[in-house]
């Protein structure tokens, strides 16, 4: 089967009962005196996963990193490689690379010479170095550069180089520190998918650390997100951003509008609730684990809502209005921000299928803005 076909065969083992996972974190905890960075996580992570850790800053994440790689140890816990236990084994005896942020090449060096240094450290015979440097040459796209020395170079050259020079040596799992975190926005959207071939072609377990959600709702087969040392959820991009477990996945993960309000049917198929700040009542059409009279939150994505000048037939539900306020163009999207009557701030993102000058909807407009019952999801905490 060609690499091609491979790619679009589902890849879900999490989802697979029999699947051994490939690296388990299982309650790795660590302190930096009083400071606990790491705070019991336990995790899963299968083989060919691009795994993401993502979460703002001090949330844990580059210290979990840091410790899959052997920089640091956990004060408690163990973390497992193909079933052993690498807890206490050094980082030059694991079987893992990382790779940086900064990409640390040697300025002297060729690009050829910084890929094979690993290899020629590890005293691997100079015929099969040179092939292997070809090869990753060849992966990353600089076959015509190996000649060059970095500063000769752009910053996504440089990148590559730095992410041939880390799989080289074939490791079971390679690691990433932000490493797009260097590339202007055009050029960071473009390697991200050239990671994702380079990583299905290798087969490589990648697990990479980043504060930005659109680079690992991009690469990822699944993220974490973590909030102060925790794990708040592990989820598929879809999953997370459809249907997150709490305000704060919802609020990290993308835009959204945030409704508080009081739980007044719950029914298996759908729940009612009555949001005095929305001046609404909202239909959703799932269930909850909360019981009626219970406080909840509406989580609303700005795509999700339609923005109308009239009111729609039934307004009893799902219904919200106010004043424009603000009006971002943004190209593909407007975004429209609303202010309600007792002031609250909503947004909507609307395509814009039509030219600037079509469009009705101004400042100060009165407007509506509605959604689908499927739109909208529950959230208890």
């Amino acid at each position: 089967m060609s690499v091609a076909s491979a790619s679009r065969v589902p890849f879900e083992p999490w989802k697979d009962p029999q699947a051994k996972p490939y690296i388990r974190i299982v309650n790795v905890t660590k302190t930096f005196g009083d400071f606990v960075a790491v705070d019991n996580i336990s995790l899963d992570i299968y083989q060919r996963e691009f795994f993401s850790l993502l979460g703002p800053s001090g949330c844990g994440k580059t210290t979990l990193l840091r410790m899959l790689a052997g920089f640091e140890r956990p004060t408690s816990g163990r973390i497992e490689l193909d079933g052993v236990d690498m807890s206490a084994v050094p980082p030059y005896e694991r079987p893992v690379n990382m790779m940086f942020q900064s990409y640390a090449l040697f300025p002297h060096m060729t690009v050829e010479d910084n890929i094979a240094f690993g290899l020629r450290q590890d005293g691997v015979p100079k015929a099969e170095r040179n092939k292997r440097v070809e090869e990753m040459l060849g992966l990353v796209q600089l076959s015509k550069f190996g000649k060059r020395k970095p500063h000769q170079l752009s910053g996504g050259q440089r990148q590559r180089v730095a992410l041939a020079r880390s799989l080289i040596k074939k490791p079971k799992m390679l690691l990433l520190d932000e490493p797009l975190g260097a590339l202007d926005k055009k050029l960071r959207e473009q390697t991200q998918f050239e990671l994702m071939n380079i990583q299905e072609q290798v087969g490589i377990t990648f697990v990479i650390v980043t504060h930005d959600q659109e680079e690992a709702m991009t690469v990822s087969s699944r993220i974490a997100v973590m909030n102060h040392g925790r794990i708040a959820q592990v989820a598929t991009p879809t999953e997370l951003y459809e249907f997150p477990n709490s305000r704060y996945v919802a609020e990290f993960i993308g835009d959204v509008n945030m409704f508080e309000g009081r739980l007044t049917e719950a029914q298996p198929d759908h729940v009612l609730i009555h949001s005095a700040e929305a001046d609404a009542y909202i239909y959703v059409d799932r269930s909850t684990s909360a019981a009626p009279g219970a406080t909840v939150w509406v989580a609303v994505r700005p795509e999700k809502i339609d923005v109308g000048l009239t009111p729609p037939d039934d307004p009893t539900y799902n219904c919200v209005t106010g004043k424009v306020w603000d009006i971002g163009y943004l190209g593909n999207l407007t975004i429209y921000h609303v202010r309600l009557a007792n002031g609250k701030k909503v947004t909507a993102a609307v395509a814009n299928r039509t030219r600037l000058r079509d469009r009705p909807i101004t400042w100060d407009d009165q407007v509506y803005f509605t959604w689908m019952p499927d739109s909208a999801v529950v959230l208890v905490s």
